[in-house]
């Protein structure tokens, strides 16, 4: 089972909290948004950020927490500057199953009738115990959660639906070459094996046809903080020097000197490394990350080409 609020490896200072705040749309303050009609809004992760930019268009002003992708979301630890922004933002979209549970804190403290909150947890309608919490690889989790975006900016701003379903309609129609994608990889090659660190993309992998062969013992225990089993470690290791797997799915985003001895045999034993994140790296929205991820793994499937880091 996840469990989201155990120790791990990076630890993000409150001063930090407060430096990531990043608007993605509409205007520059409270003030000015509430008197244009502009609705604040808060993404927890960048990636539901984003998407929620790509929704609410002119109409939202959108702030997005978490948004460091060389930090832990796992550890991040609410600074005033953050839970001011939460308890004031009109509408909230956050990941759910414990993985930003901070911010339930905060909504908590500062209960609102008003307020929209959208959990993609919820939309999706999954259990508390789910046990990959990283929601947003999997193809069926944005365009659910892009739908709840625009039914609760629609209510929000019911004179403005028609522009808030209109850009529900051009987003949904954008992520069709992923989809495509996905599905010709699936179909052109079968069979295919995959070893990670922990399941950041296991649920894209699993659309693609990819299975991983890494147990997920080993997975949940890198992801809470916790030293695998000796046994574990060596079958991890395994995978590679027996050549059982055709790509390495490596969270470069929390890393230790275990997740990166286990990386360094992947490349010694000649598997491709395919570098994966819990936060949209800089310079991508939702699309083009979610493409390039896609295509970093066909390359390393059909051209044995590491992609380490997206650029």
């Amino acid at each position: 089972m996840f469990k989201p609020m155990m120790q791990k490896r990076i630890a993000v200072a409150a001063a930090a909290a407060a430096a990531v705040l990043t608007g993605l749309a509409g205007c520059g303050g409270h003030a000015s948004a509430a008197s244009s009609g502009v609705i604040n809004a808060v993404g927890a992760e960048n990636e539901y950020a984003n998407v929620l930019s790509q929704i609410g268009g002119k109409y939202v002003r959108v702030t997005a927490i978490l948004t460091n992708p060389n930090t832990d979301p796992h550890t991040f630890e609410a600074s005033p500057a953050v839970a001011e922004e939460v308890s004031t933002a009109q509408l909230i979209v956050q990941n759910g199953v414990g993985y930003d549970g901070w911010i339930n804190k905060i909504e908590s403290a500062s209960p609102n009738s008003a307020r929209k909150v959208i959990s993609a947890q919820q939309v999706l309608g999954l259990p508390t115990d789910t046990q990959n919490p990283h929601l947003w690889y999997s193809p069926r989790t944005m365009p659910a959660v892009a739908k709840a975006m625009a039914g609760d900016l629609s209510e929000l701003r019911p004179a403005h639906r028609a522009y808030f379903q209109a850009r529900l309609r051009a987003f949904d129609a954008s992520l069709k070459p992923w989809f495509d994608a996905i599905a010709q990889f699936k179909a052109a090659h079968p069979g295919v094996t995959a070893a990670t660190t922990e399941p950041v993309a296991d649920y894209l992998l699993t659309a693609m046809g990819i299975k991983n062969l890494t147990p997920f013992v080993f997975q949940a225990d890198i992801m809470n903080g916790v030293d695998p089993a000796p046994e574990d470690i060596a079958l991890e290791n395994g995978l590679f020097s027996k050549h059982k797997v055709n790509l390495f799915a490596y969270n470069q985003q929390v890393t230790d000197a275990l997740t990166i001895s286990i990386r360094e045999n992947a490349i010694h034993d000649g598997v491709p490394v395919v570098g994966v994140y819990e936060t949209m790296p800089t310079g991508y929205d939702y699309q083009s990350w979610m493409m390039a991820e896609v295509h970093a793994i066909t390359e390393a499937v059909t051209n044995k080409i590491s992609t380490q880091q997206l650029k």
